[in-house]
C-alpha cells in the first residue's frame, strides 16, 4: 500500500457506505465526505499521492479534491457545470476549471493521476471521456475510473429500481410521484453504460495496462463477481478500473 491510511474493504465498510448512500441528495456533505475519504485511501493503494498532480474529472463541488489535497496531492478539478462546482460553498473549489470531460482542457501526458468518480454514466459518450483521461495521464501515471453501471440496483440513481422497466418510464414515474423531474434524467444527464463495454474498452488500450478491476463498494472477498458476465452487471453496483499508462 502507498497510502498512509490502509484501505480496508471489509463488510463493515460496505454497510457504512450503503447506509450513507441513501443520504446522497438529502445530506450530501455526509455522504460525499465519507465517500471521498474512503476513495482517497483506496486510490492511495495504487499510487503515491503526496506531491502528485491529480486531475479530478467531473469533480463538482470539490469533495474529492479536498480529500486528495488532504493527502498531499496538487489538484486540478474540471467540471462542465459552474452551478455544480459552486453548490457547496458558493464558489468553485480551489484548482477548479470549467471544461468538458469529453475535451479536457489539459495537455497530453501532463498529470500523475487522472481520477473520476461517478461521472462516466452522466456523459453521452463515455468512452470519449475515458480516452481523454488516458490522454492527459503521463507515462507511468495512474488512471482511476469509477462509475455506477446501468443494470446495478442503483443504476437509475433516484429513479431506481424502476429503471429496470426503462429509463424514460422510470423518469416519468418519478416526476408523477415527486412533482418534479429527477436530478438525473435518462437520456439527458444519465446514460446506460455496462461493465462489459467498459472492460472491452480497457482491454483495447495499447497505451496502458490494466492494474485492477473491482466492485468499488463491495468487500474484498466479492471481487470475483466482475469476472462473471451478466451477473456482474447486477451485483457489482459500482465498478473501479485502474490503468497505468505505458
Amino acid at each position: 500500500m502507498n497510502s498512509s491510511v490502509a484501505h480496508r474493504a471489509d463488510l463493515a465498510r460496505s454497510v457504512r457506505l450503503f447506509r450513507a448512500f441513501r443520504l446522497e441528495q438529502s445530506e450530501p456533505d455526509l455522504f460525499y465526505g465519507m465517500l471521498a475519504a474512503d476513495t482517497v485511501a483506496q486510490l492511495g493503494g495504487y499510487t503515491p499521492l503526496a506531491g502528485a498532480v491529480v486531475l479530478d474529472v467531473g469533480g463538482g463541488a470539490g469533495y474529492f479534491a479536498d480529500a486528495l489535497s488532504g493527502a498531499g496531492a496538487r489538484i486540478i478539478c474540471v467540471d462542465c457545470d459552474a452551478g455544480e462546482m459552486s453548490a457547496r460553498d458558493g464558489a468553485p473549489p480551489a484548482g477548479g476549471v470549467l471544461g468538458s470531460a469529453l475535451e479536457l482542457p489539459v495537455r497530453s501526458d501532463s498529470v500523475d493521476v487522472c481520477f473520476s468518480s461517478n461521472v462516466l454514466e452522466h456523459v453521452p459518450r463515455p468512452f470519449d471521456m475515458a480516452d481523454e483521461m488516458l490522454r492527459v495521464t503521463r507515462p507511468g501515471g495512474t488512471m482511476f475510473l469509477s462509475f455506477t453501471n446501468w443494470l446495478s440496483p442503483w443504476g437509475g440513481h433516484e429513479t431506481s429500481p424502476w429503471h429496470y422497466l426503462g429509463g424514460h418510464r422510470a423518469a416519468r414515474r418519478y416526476e408523477r410521484r415527486q412533482g418534479r423531474r429527477p436530478k438525473n434524467v435518462f437520456g439527458e444527464s444519465l446514460y446506460a453504460i455496462s461493465i462489459g463495454d467498459t472492460l472491452r474498452w480497457a482491454r483495447r488500450q495499447t497505451a496502458a495496462e490494466i492494474v485492477d478491476v473491482l466492485p468499488r463498494y463491495l468487500p474484498r472477498w466479492a471481487r470475483g463477481v466482475v469476472r462473471v458476465p451478466g451477473v456482474r452487471e447486477v451485483l457489482t453496483w459500482n465498478l473501479v478500473v485502474v490503468l497505468r499508462k505505458r
